[in-house]
């Protein structure tokens, strides 16, 4: 528990904040000291040119899935703020791209089609265009209507295009003499950005699993059938011991010789990590994961992570509600064991006993630490509200002084998170995490 100090999360996000502020002013700078473009409208485009760099490489920092911040802030959040600046990357792009072809025209007094077609025989300027276009329909399937009817493999190769589009705007930017070559410091600046930012994807994404994974050797020691559609994976791995995991983090599982390599799933930790084995538990609710109880034992698995701030990191008071719904269960079970004997209640939200997955080890869990569980049964449907403010409050009166942990469905996290602020439980208290690749 952590009194007196600033709460992690509040540092990682001035940390990213002050990171974004300090590049925009330097690119001001540099922007105002280059001196003008050809005429007003180029000059403007320009502006916007740069932001749109600045813009591309923070992209790349929000899922470069730094360990520091990840742990601070969370994958889900980091994605929906990724997700934001992609489209506000794209209005950035489009903004300077019709700026650059109106300037031309209006240099070259010749209409914008005929000005677009000339710019397009450029190098420099038709890998600007390639990117741009690349950027305008990664957008596009990124749109929620579009996505939703997408599978996440579809979407995700598509999304892949944007390191190319990265690639395409790096050479675009690096042969604009406006940008790299107008001054000494602008050139060491941009440089050192665009290897800062890479380095960053390059190290979280690609060597760090690589190296975890050659060095820990996942392999899969037991699978365990935990109801009709419910199972529990065991892993195993040299010196687990040295793996940073913590209770409340997920990984992100493959298993190369039985599902194909593009089939990756967020899975919770469903116990805490205690040096020897991993256990991810699982419902079948796609392909993937109803083909989790059919993975043979001894086979490789590929493990990336751990991720998540859904961990004790950010806790702030002594006493504990932990809420789950469903196999939302799986990391507040593995947080019951970092739970010292103490003040601590659950809520767990299922259509029936017989859902309750891991309901025995949470029981047991729980009265070792002398906690209360509340097994709360029913459909939302059938008029059942156990997350309304008044059924919360009667259900643990002391809810305000709690830190509370949530991990379920999304349509129930979103009822208990708004139970709560209605409840004028402190947000620093409020813990959340919605896993997921997309």
């Amino acid at each position: 528990m952590r009194t007196g100090t600033i709460p992690p999360v509040v540092a990682a996000r001035w940390a990213l904040w002050t990171f974004v502020v300090v590049n925009l002013v330097i690119v001001e700078v540099l922007f105002l000291t280059a001196g003008t473009g050809k005429n007003g409208v180029l000059t403007v485009a320009k502006f916007f040119g740069l932001h749109a760099a600045v813009l591309m490489l923070f992209q790349l920092l929000l899922v470069a899935r730094l360990p520091w911040l990840d742990r601070r802030i969370g994958m889900d959040r980091l994605t929906v703020w990724h997700r934001w600046a992609g489209f506000t990357l794209l209005w950035t792009i489009l903004t300077h791209a019709v700026l650059v072809v109106l300037g031309y025209a209006r240099l070259d007094d010749a209409p914008m089609v005929k000005t677009f077609f000339s710019l397009a025989g450029v190098p420099a300027s038709l890998l600007g265009i390639c990117a741009a276009t690349i950027v305008v329909v990664v957008a596009a399937v990124s749109a929620r209507y579009v996505r939703r009817r997408l599978r996440y493999e579809t979407w995700h190769g598509v999304h892949l295009l944007l390191y190319l589009a990265l690639g395409l705007a790096f050479v675009h930017q690096l042969l604009e003499t406006t940008t790299f070559s107008s001054s000494v410091p602008a050139k060491i600046y941009w440089w050192a950005l665009w290897l800062f930012a890479f380095g960053a994807l390059v190290a979280g994404r690609i060597v760090m699993p690589l190296w975890r994974n050659a060095y820990h050797r996942f392999e899969v020691t037991a699978v365990v059938s935990e109801s009709d559609d419910v199972v529990s994976v065991h892993v195993t791995g040299r010196h687990l011991d040295r793996l940073p995991a913590r209770a409340g983090q997920f990984c992100i599982w493959r298993f190369p010789g039985h599902h194909h390599w593009s089939q990756a799933n967020p899975f919770s930790l469903s116990a805490a990590p205690d040096g020897r084995t991993l256990r991810l538990t699982a419902k079948a609710a796609g392909r993937t994961s109803a083909g989790l109880r059919h993975v043979p034992v001894g086979s490789r698995a590929f493990v990336e992570g751990p991720y998540g701030a859904f961990t004790a990191l950010h806790r702030t008071r002594p006493g504990a509600l932990l809420i789950a719904g469903g196999v939302g269960i799986t990391p507040v079970r593995a947080l019951l064991e970092e739970e010292p004997p103490g003040d601590v209640v659950v809520l767990y939200r299922v259509r029936s006993e017989r859902d309750a997955v891991l309901a025995d080890e949470v029981r047991a869990l729980i009265s070792d630490r002398g906690g209360r569980l509340h097994l709360l049964t029913g459909r939302t449907g059938d008029g059942t509200l156990p997350f309304e403010p008044g059924n919360l409050r009667a259900l643990v009166p002391d809810i305000a002084e709690r830190d509370v942990y949530v991990c379920g469905p999304p349509a129930m996290t979103s009822a208990v998170l708004g139970a709560l602020r209605e409840l004028k439980v402190p947000g620093r208290q409020v813990h959340s995490e919605r896993f997921g690749l997309a």
